[in-house]
């Protein structure tokens, strides 16, 4: 069965209620009118009631299953307001609360925190930053996870892989390079991908010297330790992580090589562009970046993408919400 099929049959009938802060814009519009008719999440727009219908039918969309919530008017906005101005343990006054609650995304992040909503997804029109900034300030990660990491998966045609970090951090450290392994290797189960997880580095177990290799290799130490129950390995470069011939030459004895199916890059520039050239060379769909490590899913759309993109991260970030 196809990834998405397998999704599907994971949330439908779950009344996973999901916000989209960016509720006029028509492509999150059609995405949430199609998760709403095909009984896979409880969307919830952000924005003018009437506005959003009227782009709606405008495009043909009826918005009846859709529900709408104006932030301008929302009657329980005293209970977000103290509840925000609790959670940042006086970082921020009640103005200061209320006046960033008429963001969109800080909204619909209080929302999410206060259980109005389970998860949420931005990003259509804001950058990560506005995304992920209220996530990390309200929501927070996971104990024993100290930021957040961005996952693609990458599918094509029955193969389906997990990349990252790809999307948030710059240059982690072995701790924090071993949490993002350990998160990874959750996402992967969550979405039926093999958890064996490869460290990547341009050295394969001490072909190469250096700071950067050694960083890899002790990440992966440290996330061995963190989750004995993965078979986590590192470092290895691509082609023995891939391919089982090269394994056998490079790594002979790891358990990994030449089976991973999720690949931890050792710093967000090669992430980043391992994850495009296997998008625009190999003709792999990168569905993401699916923010791990949260205490409640939060996913972050690129600006460019279309509705299709926003139903499918829907369906991801819906199903994140089963992962306990």
């Amino acid at each position: 069965m196809e990834l998405f099929e397998r999704l599907k049959d994971k949330v439908s009938g779950k009344d996973i209620r999901i916000v989209f802060p960016e509720g006029n814009d028509v492509r999150i519009i059609g995405a949430s009118v199609r998760l709403a008719a095909d009984g896979l999440v409880k969307p919830i727009l952000l924005g003018n009631p009437e506005e959003i219908t009227e782009i709606g039918r405008n495009q043909g969309f009826i918005t009846d299953k859709v529900e709408i919530i104006n932030p301008e008017t929302y009657d329980d906005v005293d209970t977000l307001v103290d509840a925000f101005v609790e959670r940042r343990k006086g970082k921020v006054t009640v103005e200061q609360a209320r006046d960033l609650l008429k963001d969109g995304n800080y909204f619909g992040t209080m929302l999410t925190y206060t259980g109005k909503a389970d998860a949420m997804v931005s990003g259509a029109i804001h950058s990560t930053g506005d995304t992920v900034r209220p996530a990390l300030q309200i929501i927070k990660t996971k104990p024993g996870v100290s930021r957040t990491s961005g996952a693609f998966i990458m599918s094509r045609r029955g193969e389906t892989y997990l990349f990252a970090d790809c999307a948030i951090n710059i240059n982690p450290n072995s701790q924090e390079l071993a949490e993002i392994a350990v998160e990874s290797a959750k996402t992967a189960e969550l979405f039926d991908i093999d958890p064996r997880v490869a460290m990547l580095s341009f050295s394969t177990k001490g072909s190469a010297k250096g700071e950067s290799v050694d960083k890899v290799s002790e990440a992966a130490r440290i996330a061995q330790e963190l989750a004995p129950q993965y078979e986590i390995d590192g470092e290895l470069q691509f082609d023995a992580a891939f391919v089982p011939v090269v394994a056998k030459l490079k790594a002979p004895d790891s358990k990994v090589a030449g089976t991973a199916r999720v690949f931890i890059f050792p710093e967000i520039q090669s992430g980043n562009i391992g994850y495009k050239i296997a998008q625009r060379f190999g003709d792999f769909e990168a569905i993401g970046p699916i923010l791990q490590g949260l205490n409640k899913p939060v996913s972050d759309l690129s600006r460019g993408c279309n509705e299709e993109d926003v139903y499918k991260l829907s369906i991801i970030t819906a199903a994140q919400t089963l992962l306990k």
